[in-house]
């Protein structure tokens, strides 16, 4: 029994690193999409339309991370590879989307995410962005 409570401790933090690790590729992903650097504009400037098209991505990733674990195969490795696998795919999936939407409305969605002045289209684009996050949760389970 200890055994079995120290093996699941030990995935929890495997899985936890990685977790944090997509999320980070996350927060690095906004931060390509849009112009500037995306901490000055969340936490110096306080740019709230930044900040929300960061939370959508984090809890997006969150989201693929705890429905890969939630289904995770029996074999740590092989659920721990669709975990990462799934996360990428998410990223990739989330960053596709914001180009799209890009595409599909007026002007560059970059540039309005980091206007200081609260924008509508920061608001559709934290939602494509989780929207895109759920799709690939759907796929895992």
């Amino acid at each position: 029994m200890l055994e079995d409570l120290l093996s699941g401790a030990w995935q929890s933090v495997v899985f936890g690193i990685v977790g944090v690790g997509l999320m980070a590729a996350g927060f690095g992903l906004v931060d390509l999409l849009t112009p500037g650097r995306l901490r000055d504009l969340i936490w110096i400037e306080r740019n709230a339309n930044a900040g929300l098209l960061l939370a959508a991505n984090q809890l997006g990733i969150a989201g693929i991370v705890f429905t890969a674990i939630l289904t995770s195969y029996s074999d740590f490795g092989k659920g721990l590879a669709s975990t990462v696998v799934f996360g990428l795919v998410g990223l990739a999936i989330m960053a596709l989307a914001f180009v799209v939407l890009d595409l599909l409305t007026p002007g560059k969605l970059g540039e309005v995410i980091c206007s200081p002045e609260p924008h509508p289209a920061a608001r559709v684009s934290a939602a494509t962005h989780f929207g895109a996050a759920l799709i690939v949760c759907a796929c895992i389970a």
